[in-house]
Parts: structure tokens; sequence; C-alpha cells
């Protein structure tokens, strides 16, 4: 058996659906009320039509799909969803640009890491 058929997948390196949830459910309610992306007309709109709860359900479901999980993503297809919504390339970056989404990444360090380093000096 190789080294690669024994490396964990990224959903299981993420901590599986519980950690992903938890990372969607702020990061969703950051999307929700960014001001940069709401000063898109269409945007602000779709926010405000959509449930948050089923929002953060069928991101949490994309997330564990994408990443390997066994979850299966049942919502419209990307394409479909945002094709009215004329998001830029700006626009698309303002989320990952926020110092708070490396925050909640942060935060779950201690929940998904629990292994000491193989380098004692790091």
């Amino acid at each position: 058996m190789s080294a690669e058929a024994t490396q964990p997948s990224l959903y299981e390196r993420l901590g599986g659906i519980y950690s992903i949830a938890t990372v969607v459910d702020d990061f969703i309610d950051r999307v929700m009320t960014d001001p940069r992306l709401n000063a898109n007309p269409a945007v602000n709109e779709a926010h405000h039509k959509v449930p948050p709860a089923g929002f953060k359900y069928l991101v949490t479901e994309m997330v564990g799909w994408a990443s390997g999980g066994p979850q299966k993503y049942t919502g419209r297809p990307m394409r479909e969803s945002h094709k009215d919504l004329n998001i830029t390339p700006k626009e698309w970056e303002a989320p990952a640009e926020q110092a708070e989404l490396k925050a909640i990444v942060n935060s779950t360090y201690g929940d998904i890491v629990i292994g000491k380093s193989d380098n004692a000096s790091s």
C-alpha cells in the first residue's frame, strides 16, 4: 500500500462535517452582512431572500462533498445559483480578504490538531 493511499482526505483533515459546519456557520453570517458584498444590489437582494439556515446547510453540504466527505450536494449548480448576481472579481475576493476568516479557521485549531509536531524545533 502506498503512502498516498493512507493519507487522510481533506474532509478528514478538516475534522469532518461538524468542524466544517462550525466554520461555515460563522463564515455565512459574515458573508451575509459584508457591506462590500451587499453593495451589489443583486447580492444584497439574494441575501435577504435566502433563509440563512438553509444557505448554511447547502454550503456545509457542498464543502463536505467537495472535500471528499460522504455528503451529496443537493443545491442548484453554482453557475445557475449565481448567474444573475453580477459578482465581480473584487466581490469574489472580499470574503477571503477578511482577517476574520483566518480567525475562524484558526479558532478550530485546538479541536483539530491533537498530535505533536514531528519537528521539535517548530
